[in-house]
């Protein structure tokens, strides 16, 4: 299922500075897939694996209204909150990374039956992360190890519903150390879900409603809708096709380059650079084809 995506492995300070700083930070990473777009936020995701229909709906209603914007969503490919973040950020069209708590190989990702779904990431242009050896399966020690690298590889972390304790909690955490951002949905007084988030924001996480909460907390003035940098504007207007080719453009390619990784016509594949370069998302300068 996974076998036409090469797991590769990809130099941290080069491809996230920001988690090469943490303490501690990953010394390698492995990847399936692209890497994401240049200048995009990456905001992590996460919450309890007994999510409720109240939890669901929130995600749905906050990650739908970042559509437009320049983010990435970061999950760890888990049941509940983790899964449902991947599925809403593929349906309204948002990149999203996965990185699940072991290796990447077919065979040990974790859990079995979210093996679909990491197919679907990549293929939506998306990533699979891992520091582990390809064939590392999921064990206790390996979640606490991959929640750092989801705390310090993004801008902020947003908690929908966490019991007290949990590996939520220790992930939002990391992330108060490493000096990025938490957020925190709240949620009803009667669930056990919502004493994690109560908690947070007690001890100062930023509280969140709705989209529009999340964006002002990311910087985003959003009364204006020039907060894309210049020529990401149309990134939602693209086909499936086109997203992926300008995904695999994080460095720099050759057409040959471009075909021989993507395995397309070349016919199929000058047609879409075509348009990304009418589009204004790609530049071609001496044999390479640049984002703009």
């Amino acid at each position: 299922m996974l076998e036409n995506y090469p797991i590769k492995q990809i130099v941290v300070k080069e491809c996230f500075p920001a988690l090469a700083e943490i303490p501690s930070p990953p010394k390698r990473l492995f990847i399936r897939g692209n890497l994401p777009l240049k200048d995009f936020i990456l905001l992590t995701v996460v919450g309890s694996r007994k999510i409720s229909p109240y939890g669901k709906e929130a995600i749905r209603k906050i990650i739908s209204g970042l559509k437009g914007y320049p983010i990435i969503i970061v999950s760890g490919l888990a049941l509940g909150v983790d899964s449902v973040a991947h599925e809403e950020a593929l349906s309204t069209g948002i990149p999203t990374i996965a990185i699940p708590g072991s290796g990447l190989d077919e065979s040990v990702i974790y859990p079995r039956t979210h093996l679909n779904l990491a197919k679907r990431i990549i293929e939506a242009g998306g990533c699979l992360l891992s520091e582990f050896d390809p064939n590392e399966k999921a064990a206790i020690w390996t979640f606490p190890k991959r929640n750092r690298i989801m705390a310090g590889i993004s801008k902020a972390t947003l908690v929908i519903e966490a019991e007290k304790p949990s590996g939520t909690l220790i992930t939002s955490k990391l992330a108060t150390d490493f000096g990025r951002d938490v957020f925190a949905v709240p949620g009803s007084i009667f669930s056990k879900n919502s004493e994690g988030p109560h908690m947070l924001i007690k001890l100062g996480a930023t509280p969140i409603e709705n989209s529009e909460d999340v964006l002002e907390a990311l910087g985003f003035d959003i009364s204006k809708k020039d907060n894309l940098p210049a020529g990401r504007q149309v990134l939602l207007e693209l086909s499936d096709e086109e997203k992926t080719l300008l995904a695999i453009l994080a460095t720099p390619k050759s057409r040959d380059e471009i075909i021989c990784e993507l395995n397309w016509e070349i016919s199929k594949v000058s047609e879409i650079l075509t348009l990304l370069e009418i589009k204004g998302l790609i530049r071609e300068s001496v044999g390479k084809i640049f984002l703009v």
